[in-house]
This record gives structure tokens, C-alpha cells and sequence, in this order.
């Protein structure tokens, strides 16, 4: 990359992704146990991250992944769910976007955290290809070590990739450990 590409370069900071957003759950939104269901929990999270992916990097963005959803405590209706979401990491044209889900009784006030989840979005162009996201600009403590954990679990997704791809599940010793799971083959 030659020197005038770089001073064309966007560089912007964490802070300016910051997305919240809050609603009030209804009973439209309940599972059969009367707890929100955590499909549309899902639904708000995907929202959020590309209000989050798609203010940073001023493109319209897809979804490529989610990894890991931890559903921490049930929503209840009437409660009031705040989503904050922040992009922890960039790529070329993909921005992690780390997100945090929390509930409030607006009766009493008390506050749990519900949710929290990374979302892997993608910078479209108009054309729908791949578009360069501008470079982030880490501030502090807590945003270097968001961008170190979002790089580890990318390097760790890769290595489980390949370790799929070599997994020999008809061996002697993979068959062992279902047998000792008292699972039974019957093919």
C-alpha cells in the first residue's frame, strides 16, 4: 500500500459505534413459560448490531455470524430491556460487535443482566460487495482488551474450523467416548 492510501485511511473510535437502545416487553413477545422468548431477544440483538456495524462504518451490513449467546437470566414482561452495543474489533470490511443485555423492573428499579452475545457483521458497497470499515482507534484499558479477546476467539474459531476438518468421528477412539456416554449406534 503506497503512502497516499494510507493518509486516505479512516480512523474512528469506539465510542463513536456507541448504539443503546431500550423497550418495554409485552405479552406479544412470551414463550409458552410466560418468559420472553429469546428468539426475539435474538431478533433486538441483530437489530442493534447493525445500527452498531452500520453507524461506524457508514455502509449498510449483514450479519456473518453470531458467536455464543449467553442467556443469563429470564426477561420478564413488563420489564424494561436496555441492548448496548459497541464494535470491539475490525477487519478489512467486518466489525465484531460485542453487545450486553440487561432487564429492569421499572416498579422497583432492580437490574439484571440477560444477554450478551457477539455478532460478526459485514460492510456492504452498493453493489453488495465487501467494503472497507474504518480503522479503530483504541482508548483505554477495557477497549484494548475487548479487541485482544475478539482477536483470540476469531483465532480460536480458525483453529476449530480446522481441527473439524481432520476430526476422524468413525475412529476406534471417538466411538469409545460415545459408548462411554451410554449413547447407543445403530446403524
Amino acid at each position: 500500500m503506497n503512502q497516499n492510501n494510507n493518509l486516505e485511511k479512516k480512523y474512528k473510535t469506539v465510542k463513536s459505534s456507541k448504539v443503546t437502545i431500550s423497550e418495554l416487553m409485552l405479552p406479544s413477545n412470551t414463550n409458552f413459560s410466560g418468559k420472553i422468548h429469546g428468539g426475539y431477544i435474538l431478533s433486538l440483538m441483530d437489530q442493534i448490531a447493525f445500527a452498531c456495524a452500520s453507524k461506524f462504518s457508514g455502509s449498510y451490513c449483514v450479519t456473518a455470524s453470531v458467536d455464543t449467546v449467553d442467556f443469563l437470566n429470564p426477561i420478564e414482561i413488563g420489564e424494561l430491556v436496555t441492548m448496548k452495543a459497541s464494535v470491539n474489533y475490525v477487519g478489512n470490511s467486518s466489525m465484531v460487535i460485542g453487545i450486553r443485555v440487561t432487564s429492569e423492573n421499572i416498579q422497583n428499579g432492580k437490574v439484571k443482566p440477560c444477554n450478551s452475545s457477539y455478532f460478526t457483521m459485514v460492510a456492504k458497497d452498493s453493489e453488495g460487495k465487501n467494503a472497507l470499515v474504518p480503522r479503530l482507534i483504541l482508548s483505554n484499558q477495557e477497549e484494548i482488551r475487548r479487541f485482544c479477546e475478539a482477536l483470540h476467539r476469531k483465532e480460536t474459531k480458525k483453529e476449530n474450523k480446522n481441527i473439524k476438518k481432520t476430526f476422524d468421528y468413525t475412529s476406534s477412539e471417538s466411538i469409545k467416548k460415545i459408548e462411554l456416554m451410554d449413547i447407543k449406534i445403530d446403524l
